[in-house]
């Protein structure tokens, strides 16, 4: 029988995940315009799917201004207010990286009339389809109430991208990198997947607050049981992959110089962001102080994560780093470099997550807006270069960059500065969020670990900036060109000043990922929730 109180729940949600929803029908929208006989609409594509990704922004400023967030009964209720608009902004970007490149030379032969049209041949539509539905999953992770919703999210941000990295190149090394996503992605899923069944056999429940009840109410009597420490642990371990940590991190490589550099761009943050934004959601159930009056009319509180969850957490970051730079310091190839660097990077935000929600959540929201601006300047200076018609890929093709496209050097200079940690860019104040956060919940000999890793990545990050401003031209730098299209060099040089310009509103961004990740104030279940919620039938489990 549906209550009235199911019913708001459900509106509630809904009307979260109308930013989803647009961007659902912008998926529709732009597979059935990349099919059109028309070139003009096919071209017109990435810009619809901008104007969506645009329309998600000012829908999520809307809904997160209802009552909704309020009778959502989520455990971090304004997550998505920050995320989704983080994740669509960068989105944006990432467009203009991708736009020109799909189809490119198809569309070419189409125009001099050396091709016919053939539907079945051309992508752009599928590609940007695809593209929406990863950003749309990535963004439903933000709005989990229950674990069927969580690995329904995670999938869908998943499943979308192996084919968007088999499609983004001619070329079998696109098809390999995306066979080897595929299979260790399926790896990943089946073990998240296990540890989520887990964490139901031993509350009960599949709803993280009404979980997160229980586990309180068993941490108070008998102790966390065993399956659910186990069941958070293999979670953590699966949801490692979308971060690209270790144990999950050996695809990242292969599949960064696989695809084309757009697609690496979307790569090296959409998934990313996917993983935090669910570890943040699981976590909580864990690690959020929270009373409750449903043992015996005693407030009860979560004493926060369990050690092994902790412990595994450390190691994960530790050796994510360590292995992440050591990576990357062998590298020649600037894809696999940065690949390297993204995996160490995660390091560093799971140093926020074992920091805790009280002041370790928002650093690492903060963190992931330089990071993805960062990130994706990088990407788009390789984005807007070609050699032969095919991706720059070494370092040397970049040698001398500043004698022939020097706003691309000035950009690339500074995107590896910031990613350094140096100041006054944004990557400075990102890392000084995290390790502040960090010590302050105690974790100073992690400080000490990322700080030297920190100095470790250095070495590599200052050939970016030494190879193209101060490097010889040669040979092989004759044939880089600029790409055609100059939307990848606007996103680099918009990426570019944004890394210098945003700690000028290093208040109100850290105010805003600060408001984004309050706690729930207090669950209030309905009267259904009510009535299974005994504490003698689980609490012995």
């Amino acid at each position: 029988m549906i209550t009235l109180a199911t019913t708001g729940l459900m509106s509630s949600k809904l009307t979260l995940i109308a930013p989803e929803i647009l961007l659902f029908v912008g998926a529709v929208v732009v597979a059935v315009l990349g099919l059109a006989r028309n070139a003009s609409l096919r071209r017109s594509v990435p810009m619809v799917t901008a104007l969506f990704l645009a329309g998600s922004i000012a829908v999520t400023a809307l809904v997160y201004r209802t009552d909704a967030v309020v009778t959502s009964q989520l455990m971090l209720p304004m997550l998505g207010a920050y995320a989704k608009v983080l994740i669509a902004a960068i989105g944006i970007l990432l467009v203009m990286l991708a736009g020109p490149s799909i189809d490119r030379r198809l569309e070419e032969a189409f125009d001099s009339g050396h091709a016919t049209f053939d539907p079945i041949r051309v992508m752009r539509g599928e590609y940007f389809s695809f593209f929406l539905l990863s950003i749309a999953g990535t963004m439903l992770i933000s709005t989990a109430g229950d674990l069927i919703w969580m690995f329904l999210a995670l999938e869908l941000a998943s499943l979308p991208v192996y084919v968007m990295v088999a499609v983004s190149r001619g070329s079998r090394r696109a098809q390999e990198a995306a066979v080897k996503y595929f299979f260790l992605g399926a790896l990943s899923s089946a073990t998240f997947l296990y540890g989520f069944a887990m964490l139901y056999g031993a509350t009960g429940t599949l709803e993280l607050p009404l979980m997160a009840e229980r586990l309180s109410i068993q941490a108070a009597t008998s102790g966390l049981p065993t399956l659910a420490i186990i069941g958070g642990v293999l979670s953590i371990l699966g949801i490692a992959f979308k971060l690209a940590a270790v144990p999950m991190h050996f695809y990242a490589a292969d599949v960064y110089e696989g695809a084309s550099s757009a697609t690496t761009a979307f790569l090296g943050f959409v998934p990313k962001i996917a993983g935090v934004l669910a570890l943040m959601v699981l976590l909580s159930v864990f690690g959020y102080t929270g009373h409750i009056t449903l043992f015996d009319g005693v407030p009860v509180e979560i004493p926060g994560l369990p050690a092994p969850m902790t412990a595994v957490l450390w190691m994960i970051a530790v050796l994510t780093m360590v292995l992440g730079n050591i990576g990357a310091l062998l590298q020649r190839n600037v894809k696999r470099m940065l690949a390297y660097s993204s995996i160490a990077q995660s390091g560093y935000l799971i140093i926020g997550l074992i920091s805790g929600p009280e002041s370790g959540y928002s650093a690492v929201l903060f963190y992931l807006l330089g990071y993805g601006v960062t990130n994706t300047a990088m990407f788009a200076v390789l984005a807007s270069l070609e050699r032969n018609g095919e991706d720059v890929e070494t370092l040397d093709d970049l040698a001398g960059l500043r004698t022939r496209h020097p706003v691309l050097a000035w950009m690339l200079a500074a995107s590896a500065i910031s990613l350094i940690g140096m100041p006054p860019l944004i990557g400075f104040f990102g890392k000084l969020a995290l390790f502040s956060s960090a010590i302050e919940a105690g974790q100073t000999t992690l400080v000490i670990v990322a700080a030297v890793n920190s100095a470790i990545s250095a070495f590599y990050y200052l050939q970016l900036v030494a190879v193209p401003m101060f490097g010889q031209p040669n040979a092989r730098t004759e044939t880089v060109q600029a790409v055609a299209s100059a939307w990848p060099r606007f996103a680099a040089v918009l990426c570019g000043i944004g890394v210098i310009v945003l700690p000028i509103g290093l208040a109100k961004l850290v105010n805003a990922a600060a408001s984004s990740t309050e706690k729930l104030a207090k669950f209030e279940p309905t009267p259904g929730q009510i009535e299974s919620i005994d504490a003698s039938a689980f609490v012995s489990r």
